[in-house]
Parts: C-alpha cells; sequence; structure tokens
C-alpha cells in the first residue's frame, strides 16, 4: 500500500493536480474562518461596484486634514465627458483643428482633451459652422475649463433660518490619513448584480459546487460500480440485462436526460443535494461499462478460479478477488465524476435549471447571474472570469490527477 501511495506522488502530474486541489480545499476551509459574514449579504446599493478599497465619504469630511506639499494628479476629466461629446470634439478637430482622421479616431479622451485646450480658440469664427454648433463649441469648452481648473470645494451647512452657510473648504492640498478612517471595506473583486462581495461570494459557491460535484460523483461511482461488477462476473442473462439497460441510457445523450429530470422535478424543489442526485443517476453509464470490461478480463484468472473453487460466495470472490484489482480504475472514475458533476451543474444553471436557492451560491449560478445582467457587455469582469477561472482550475487539477494516476497504474503508459 505505502509503496502504491510513493509511486503516485512521484508523478508529476498527479502531484500538481493534487496541489492545486488541495489549495483550493483550503481556501474554502479557512477563508470563512477569518470573513465571517454571509456571503450573501448586500453591502452596495448599485450594480457591479469595480474592486478596490471603499471609505465613507462622511468620514473623510470630517477627519482631520493633513496639508501635503505632493505633486498631484490631474482628475481623470475624460470621464467625465459622455460620448457625444467626445465625439464633437472628435468632429471638430478634423474639420477646423487641422487634425488628421487617424490621429483623433485613436486618441483617448485625455488626449482629445489636450488637441482641444490648444486648437480651440472661443472668440474666433469658423467658416461654414452654424450659429448653433458655435453656441454648443463655447458651452463645451466652458465645460472644460471648469473641469480643469483647480478650485476649493465648499463645505456647507444648514443653519437654524435653513439657510447654508459656509463651514469650511477643502482644498487640493488637503490629505487624510486612511488609517484614521473607520469606515472602510476593501473588496478584492468587487461586488455583484446584486451589491454582494463577490470574493465571499465566489468562496462559498465553491464549497457548494465541490460539494455538489462529491455527491454526484459518489452516487454516479456507486451505480457504476455495482452494476458493472455483476455484469461482469455473473455473465449470462443478468450480464445482458444490465447491459441492454446501459445501452438504453447511453443512447440519450445524459445532458439532454438530465435536463429533462431537471425541468420535470419543477423550480421550487430543486434544491442542492438533488441537483447533485439527479446529475449522479444520469452520469453513471460509462463506469458501468468500464468497469464491466475490467471485470470480464478478471473473472477466469487462476486466483479467482481458485476461489471458486474453495467454495467462496460470489459476493466474496468480488469483494476479495475482483475489486482490489480494479481499485485505481474505480479511484480514476471517481475524479473524472466528481469534474464532470461541477461541470455539469454550471451548464444547467447557466440555463436556469440549476438548484433554486437564495441561503446559498454556486459557480454556475454566479455565472447565471453575471449573464442575466449582462456582464460581459458592460466590463464587469469581475462578476464571471473569477468563476470561469475557478470552475477551470478545479477541472484541470482534477484531470491532472486522473492522468497522473492513469501514467502510474496503466502499463502501456508507465516510463
Amino acid at each position: 500500500m505505502m509503496n502504491t501511495i510513493r509511486q503516485v506522488f512521484r508523478s508529476a502530474k498527479f502531484v500538481t493536480g493534487f496541489v492545486i486541489f488541495i489549495a483550493i480545499i483550503l481556501l474554502t476551509i479557512l477563508f470563512p474562518l477569518f470573513i465571517t459574514y454571509d456571503p450573501l449579504d448586500v453591502v452596495g446599493n448599485g450594480n457591479f461596484y469595480p474592486p478596490g478599497t471603499y471609505i465613507s465619504q462622511k468620514d473623510t469630511i470630517k477627519a482631520n486634514p493633513y496639508e501635503l506639499r505632493i505633486a498631484l494628479k490631474q482628475s481623470n476629466v475624460g470621464d467625465s465627458l459622455k460620448t457625444d461629446e467626445l465625439d464633437k470634439i472628435k468632429e471638430w478637430l478634423t474639420q477646423y483643428g487641422g487634425m488628421g482622421k487617424s490621429e483623433v479616431q485613436d486618441a483617448d479622451a485625455e488626449s482629445l482633451i489636450v488637441m482641444w485646450t490648444d486648437k480651440y480658440n472661443p472668440s474666433k469664427r469658423f467658416r461654414g459652422m452654424l450659429a448653433s454648433e458655435q453656441k454648443y463649441y463655447k458651452r463645451l469648452n466652458q465645460k472644460l475649463t471648469e473641469l480643469l481648473t483647480d478650485k476649493d470645494i465648499i463645505i456647507a451647512e444648514q443653519d437654524e433660518n435653513n439657510e447654508l452657510k459656509e463651514k469650511s473648504k477643502v482644498k487640493s492640498s488637503d490629505f487624510v490619513n486612511l488609517k484614521e478612517i473607520s469606515n472602510k471595506r476593501t473588496l478584492v473583486l468587487g461586488t455583484d448584480n446584486f451589491g454582494r462581495d463577490v470574493l465571499r461570494e465566489l468562496v462559498s459557491a465553491t464549497t457548494t459546487s465541490l460539494r455538489i460535484g462529491l455527491i454526484a460523483g459518489v452516487v454516479a461511482t456507486a451505480i457504476g460500480l455495482t452494476l458493472g461488477l455483476l455484469a461482469g462476473y455473473l455473465g449470462g442473462f443478468i450480464d445482458d440485462l444490465i447491459l441492454f439497460i446501459t445501452n438504453l441510457f447511453t443512447v440519450i445523450p445524459s445532458f439532454v436526460l438530465l435536463i429533462l429530470i431537471s425541468y420535470s422535478v419543477g423550480q421550487k424543489q430543486r434544491g442542492v443535494g438533488l441537483v447533485a442526485l439527479i446529475i449522479g443517476i444520469t452520469s453513471w453509464t460509462w463506469t458501468t461499462r468500464a468497469v464491466r470490461s475490467q471485470v470480464i478480463s478478471l473473472r477466469n484468472r487462476d486466483h479467482v478460479n481458485l476461489s471458486k473453487l474453495s467454495g467462496h460466495s460470489s459476493f466474496k470472490i468480488i469483494m476479495t478477488d475482483i475489486l482490489p484489482y480494479i481499485a485505481s480504475y474505480v479511484v480514476m472514475a471517481f475524479i473524472l465524476q466528481v469534474s464532470s458533476g461541477i461541470l455539469s451543474e454550471a451548464q444547467l444553471s447557466m440555463l436556469g435549471l440549476g438548484p433554486a436557492t437564495t441561503s446559498t451560491a454556486t459557480l454556475g449560478l454566479m455565472m447565471n447571474w453575471a449573464m442575466l445582467y449582462s456582464a460581459h457587455l458592460n466590463g464587469s469582469w469581475w462578476a464571471y472570469f473569477p468563476v470561469l477561472f475557478m470552475i477551470a482550475m478545479i477541472s484541470f487539477s482534477l484531470n491532472l490527477m486522473n492522468t497522473g494516476l492513469d501514467q502510474v497504474f496503466n502499463p502501456q503508459l508507465r516510463d
């Protein structure tokens, strides 16, 4: 036994996959110990807040200001302009500013503003320009001038007569110490469409998806192993019957069968456990066929015939003389079934047929929510890319472990 374990851990592929998978398991165990709030708590009142550290604006106003003599970065004026305003700047630069179309089209907002301030003269009249256009460009220039001007921000408060009176001014050289701000929150992966912390939700969803994969893997492997052992060892009518049922399920694509069963169950009844069970009972066919072929090659070996002559029962022969010889193959089948179960849940959830739950999340549900709220269209990569990466890493690690085991136990693949 120990010698077999040593051989397994000499496989670079198995070790790599094992380390990645254990790291994911440790993340799901240790992270909730330090971040204890509910993963489905709504922390933002808007959709898809970007990753970063959020501090209370009220606290920054009340905090003690520190005047620092350091070089200040210009505010991102380009973000304050609308798309049609940027298009108008491009149009003016090409028609009246003497700029080439290629220079203007490829320029970003900040470069366009630099070109505009260098070329535009509000007092100059341009031939062929309508009076309404002239007024529009003057208003646009005035807006840009105000955005580029460094003005103090006035903080006012209401007095007893409901009139606003100046309380203080905030200069561009005023800074606050972040350590003195008590109300702050770091959202490493921002928030999703519901305003929930994506990182905390991702860890919780990974835990749930692993549980679904584990249950589905156990169910599918148990069914496939039992039927494969019986069909391969007993043969005859039992073998024909099991093979007929297996072929019947094989003809119907398992994913189509999975969709039909999930839909027929109904949305309210589809919990995490039930979805895992449905995935398991639709994924056993290839395990049955593979185990059956292995058992057929073993049932006429000398040690099996000797046990038959000794009067041992069929159950004992299967458990002591056949099962140990295919144990490594069963482990590899189980690993693949776990990976298949996680991917199947993600596919079902993307179609809206996954677990119907408001108390927990899965990787598939997170992808479904991101898709429904068009995260991939509005640039909110943090809502779906970490989920895709986690699914890919789980599948990659499990398949790498399976490949490593195959190299160890398959004589044809040994170095």
